[in-house]
């Protein structure tokens, strides 16, 4: 499940025009890394969000701008488990 989040994150990431090579999980999501803007990531949380049914508070931009697309990936797939676990 990680490197299927990983990989729609670095599929989304190119499609919304940012330059991914060298993109890896060491690579932060905002300043110093991907450079993601506010709008940028909510784009990519909505993304997210409409694939895998997770969801992320507005709150959490900030913290999402600090993270690494492993950090990132952890925490989807960790929200996925979540909710399979729920509707079991």
């Amino acid at each position: 499940m990680r490197g299927e989040i990983r990989d729609f994150v670095i599929a989304s990431l190119a499609d919304m025009n940012y330059d991914v090579e060298g993109v890896g999980d060491d690579t932060t999501l905002g300043p110093s890394g991907v450079d993601l803007e506010s709008l940028a990531l909510a784009d990519l949380a909505v993304r997210v969000e409409d694939r895998f049914g997770v969801k992320f508070e507005d709150e959490e931009s900030e913290q999402l701008a600090l993270m690494t697309v492993g950090e990132f990936t952890t925490t989807v797939a960790d929200r996925v488990s979540q909710l399979d676990g729920a509707s079991q």
